[in-house]
């Protein structure tokens, strides 16, 4: 009875929505945090783009902003309305590879790849300065923050920075101690000075004497140092003293806290149990201290923007620039509340979709080819190159640590999937053409309390089976833990038991490698789908083929059953989602957001959200809105009806003009023609239809137009659109009339409809004509015989 109640209620999905996009907005270069701390400014190729902190949302482009390009042109920007405020040319013989405002926002300095510096006047909007002795690109420049002083610091490539006095432009001093590129300057007060260096040394100048003052070995090439406020606790990073303390960024990708006095690292960065060595990918370029907010935010070179507390370094939010390809993804957490993101590299990234906020697990060495999650979304597993696998649990604080890996297969590990019911098992296949089970201890399931794991549980393979003798590409397990299915590229899908592994048939009709297996939720049915372009239904018990889905133009890579397992979901190599209804056989939506293979294919659990991942960067949440169309269109049915009942009112009461109004606003060529018959009708037609045509709005007029041109392609209905086209040529000037949208192709269409018309009206005339003769003809020789009886 329940489930026959549930297939009533059951509503087939019609159309799905992209709720939002998951994209890149940071490819390398500057990034930019305003002053309040709210938004970051991010160049991504030859876009710039802003980004809400809180929400991670993705802005369009406080007060000035200026952009630099290659085309030696500086753009001003008012980027709360996205306006281009000026552009004008750099002057620079090369591009801008430096750029900074003084703390007024009233002048900018560009330093260039052509070793000059020009100085500008964002006010009166002209050059003031042009700096030339550096040697080099210049790829740094900084005002002094007193402005009284008006002085500028800047870097190049000889590695020493030099000070220059903007009163006589003259270079005043050079600071000679550095032996590799300076990466940052900051300054402590008017007249103390810290430079950072990729030689491993920070130095702190007296800018009165000009000389240094301390030389800090800090062991890694530094991109960036910071120093710490003078007010504030900072007694958490081991500032036990008084005096100048400094953060540096690095090649190490962690923080340190360094004290000058002593050159002693009093704090450093904790490192995760995985990365004890250097990692190259991990190094930080930039980092920024943000008063406002009391944060210190970092940019590493995979792309990444870390924002931490600056009184303890704790992480609070962290935001992926970019994706690189997406190779999957999964809904994630008791309520979907995250995603869990597989991309070309060895690092998963885990979304929290709320805040943008995101999680960088660190575990495998290559690339992660697939993930799967099991039911409770607290526990998940992925597979990669490495030929491992790796079981993730997430904590109730959203955290997520690894419990457990898995290694045995003798090459990469493609697919993966998870035992339905509970946290019992994985299934895993490869390119070795192996299939794995691995039995998943109790003490690593959910329910087990989230104990300090010091390091990950080792798994090992309770069953190994040789499957198919080409790759394996997907391997899926049935709703009752019973049965697994794979998928190969040898064109054939196969049925396993899941107790011991053993074969318990093969499914045969694909033409080119299969690419997605996936069972259903509710019948003993399996669905495929195959690089040939079709999805395929097959029976489970007797292995026959009951349908195939024909409507992909490309390999079809992903399918998912929703709507209880009434319809599919599949993904195509060409970027196109496409939803099937299986009773039907029909494709009822076409759905297309992304530019490339659509790897990636997740529904939740509520089943009204779907998310999708591709090799084009991006990452889109769908949403169902079947439900708010079909509501969307009763409305409008509803307004119809109502419309439509005023209109035979006004219609009624001889209200012409409200009439013909209502009936344009409608959009309906037929009923606005029945208006004009109806007005025609009357006594005196012609002159209140005139009456009505003068005194509607251009816009309205417009629309009549177009809609005689169809009128007028009919003999019955020519009439009255010949009538119209009279009021209009009568009334409106002909200058006015070429003002008209569409004026041009309805004249082209009107004009040999028209002529038509006129040569059937003049053989009308001829024939009447002829008719009248006949009968003239007739009447006289009647008259004749007539006077013949009389006589």
């Amino acid at each position: 009875m329940e489930e026959a109640a549930a297939t009533s209620t059951l509503r087939f999905k019609s159309n799905y929505a992209v709720s939002r996009k998951i994209e890149p907005f940071y490819k390398g270069g500057r990034v930019q945090v305003n002053r309040d701390g709210k938004f970051m400014f991010c160049p991504c190729g030859n876009k710039l783009n802003i980004i809400e902190v809180e929400t991670g949302a993705l802005q369009s482009l406080q007060q000035i902003l200026v952009t630099g390009s290659r085309a030696l042109l500086l753009k001003q920007w008012n980027w709360r309305e996205n306006q281009c405020v000026r552009t004008w040319k750099a002057v620079h013989v090369a591009p801008v590879a430096a750029m900074a405002f003084d703390s007024t926002s009233t002048l900018l300095a560009t330093g260039g790849c052509d070793s000059t510096i020009k100085i500008w006047d964002m006010i009166k909007q002209y050059c003031t300065h042009n700096l030339k002795g550096s040697s080099g690109v210049v790829h740094l420049v900084e005002f002094h923050p007193d402005m009284s002083r008006l002085q500028l610091l800047s870097s190049s490539i000889d590695y020493k920075v030099r000070i220059w006095d903007l009163n006589s432009s003259k270079c005043v001093a050079v600071l000679d101690g550095h032996f590799s590129a300076v990466t940052s300057l900051a300054f402590a007060d008017g007249n103390t000075l810290l430079s950072s260096g990729r030689d491993k040394i920070c130095i702190v100048w007296d800018l009165k004497t000009r000389e240094n003052k301390h030389t800090v070995p800090v062991y890694e090439s530094v991109e960036a140092a910071v120093l710490l406020p003078e007010k504030g606790d900072f007694s958490q990073l081991g500032v036990k003293k008084q005096g100048l303390h400094f953060v540096t960024a690095g090649s190490k990708g962690i923080l340190k806290v360094w004290e000058v006095a002593t050159a002693a690292c009093v704090y450093s960065q904790p490192v995760p149990f995985e990365l004890k060595e250097e990692a190259s990918e991990r190094s930080v370029t930039q980092c920024m201290l943000v008063p406002e907010r009391n944060e210190i935010v970092t940019v590493s070179v995979e792309h990444n923007i870390v924002f931490y507390d600056a009184q303890t370094l704790q992480l609070r939010k962290q935001l992926a620039g970019y994706n690189d390809e997406v190779l999957d993804v999964k809904f994630l957490g008791p309520a979907d509340s995250h995603i869990v993101v597989a991309t070309n590299s060895p690092q998963l990234k885990v979304f929290e979709l709320a805040t943008s906020h995101c999680q960088i697990l660190y575990g495998h060495t290559e690339t992660i080819l697939a993930l799967d999650v099991f039911r409770k979304g607290l526990m998940f597993v992925s597979c990669a190159k490495d030929k491992s696998i790796r079981v993730w649990r997430m904590n109730k604080d959203g955290r997520v640590i690894c419990v457990a890996q898995g290694l045995g297969h003798a090459h990469g590990v493609g697919a993966v999937a998870c035992s339905r019911l509970k946290e019992r098992f994985i299934v895993t296949s490869s390119q070795d053409c192996t299939i794995k089970i691995w039995n998943i201890p109790e003490s690593l399931t959910s329910k087990a309390k989230a104990a300090l794991i010091s390091s990950p549980e080792t798994l090992h393979a309770k069953v190994t089976e040789r499957g198919h003798n080409k790759d394996i590409n997907s391997v899926t397990v049935s709703p009752n833990d019973k049965l697994i299915a794979t998928g190969s590229q040898d064109r054939l899908a196969k049925l396993w038991s899941c107790s011991d592994c053993s074969l318990l048939g093969v499914f045969t009709g694909h033409k080119r490698g299969i690419w997605c297996v996936q069972f259903s939720p509710v019948d003993q049915v399996l669905a495929t789908s195959s690089a040939d372009g079709t999805l395929k239904l097959w029976g489970i018990r007797d292995f026959s083929c009951l349908k195939t889905f024909e409507g992909h133009d490309a390999s079809v890579l992903k399918i998912i059953f929703v709507s209880r397992g009434t319809q599919l979901l599949s993904s195509g190599s060409d970027g196109l989602l496409k939803l099937w209804t299986i009773k039907t056989n029909e494709c009822v939506k076409t759905l297309d957001a992304h530019e490339n293979k659509i790897w990636g294919l997740h529904s939740n659990k509520q089943d009204d959200m779907v998310v999708t991942g591709s090799t084009d960067s991006c990452i889109t949440l769908w949403k169902d809105v079947t439900e708010i169309e079909e509501k969307e269109a009763q409305a409008k049915e509803e307004e119809q009806i109502i419309k439509e009942q005023e209109l035979s009112n006004l219609l009624h009461e001889k209200r012409y003009l409200k009439a013909l109004g209502l009936a344009i606003s409608l959009d309906r060529p037929h009923t606005v023609l029945m208006v004009i018959k109806d007005i025609l009708k009357e006594t005196d037609g012609r002159k209140h239809l005139e009456e009505n045509i003068v005194r509607l709005r251009k816009d309205q007029k417009e629309a009549v137009l177009a809609f005689l041109v169809t009128w007028n392609t009919n003999s019955r209905n020519c009439h009255e659109a010949q009538a119209v086209v009279e009021t209009l040529l009568k009334h409106e000037a002909p200058e006015t009339l070429l003002q008209y949208s569409g004026i041009k192709p309805a004249v082209e269409s009107l004009l040999p409809y028209t002529e038509r018309h006129f040569q059937r009206l003049s053989r009308l005339l001829q024939a009447t004509m002829f008719i009248d003769f006949m009968w003239q003809n007739m009447r006289l020789g009647d008259t004749a015989r007539q006077e013949d009886v009389t006589l």
